[in-house]
This record gives C-alpha cells, structure tokens and sequence, in this order.
C-alpha cells in the first residue's frame, strides 16, 4: 500500500530555478535537499538529480531530465492554492503570470469571490482562490 503521494516535476535544466521561484511565492516553503548530477552522471554536471522541497506545506520533487523529451505539463494536471488574503493571490498571480500565460484571469466566477488559473513561465498550471 503507498505511504504517501508526492507531485513530480521534471524540467530540461529549469529544476532549480523553478523550485527556488515556487518557495519564494508562499509562506511554510523551503528548498529541503538537492542532489546534483557529478561528472560521469547522465545528466548535465551540476544540474538536479533529484530535489525535495515544500511549497505551502506541500512536498515536492522535482528533477531536470537527464534526456529531452515531446511532451511538458499540461493544466489538466495543476497546483490549487487556498489563498488567505486578496493581496496573497494578487501578489501570486503577477509573479506566476509573468511570462506566463493566464487561462482564466482573478474575478468572481460564482463559486469563489476571487479565482484565477494561469500557467508559469515553466509550463505549470496554478490555480489560485481566494477562501
């Protein structure tokens, strides 16, 4: 039976800015181990192997490819991030929409006072509402 369930991200070399960006966005975030590829790894030198780190009180890990590959995230799949306060979502929504794209922008849709879906500038979906 699983212990536990942990989203997975894998990058082409954006792992670590990524992850760094994540825990910059939300309080209760660290960046909580990061192993890198050596030298004779299949990876390139120094780039992440593997890292562990919390964003909002989630664990996640993520990795940058050792191999590239036809496909990256979709918004079928997508973090939902409860926000305590107008200015946490707003202040997430600006840093996660730059240079990103934004699927439905921050308004009242009926089932929250204030909801917004947007995908970073690494392809992932977020979607923020305000409780």
């Amino acid at each position: 039976m699983a212990r536990t369930i942990t989203p997975f991200l894998m990058f082409e070399g954006a792992a670590e800015e990524a992850m760094n960006f994540y825990v910059s966005l939300f309080n209760d975030s660290e960046v909580v181990n990061i192993v890198r590829y050596g030298p004779d790894a299949p990876g390139t030198e120094g780039s992440v192997m593997v890292a562990d780190f919390t964003v909002a009180g989630q664990d996640i890990r993520c990795i940058d490819s050792p191999t590239g590959h036809d496909f990256g995230f979709t918004p079928a799949i997508s973090f939902f991030v409860e926000c305590e306060s107008e200015s946490e979502l707003d202040g997430a929504f600006k840093s996660l929409s730059d240079a990103g794209s934004v699927l439905m922008p921050p308004d009242n849709y009926g089932f929250s006072t204030k909801f917004t879906w947007v995908n970073d500038r690494f392809g992932v979906s977020w979607q923020l509402n305000l409780v």
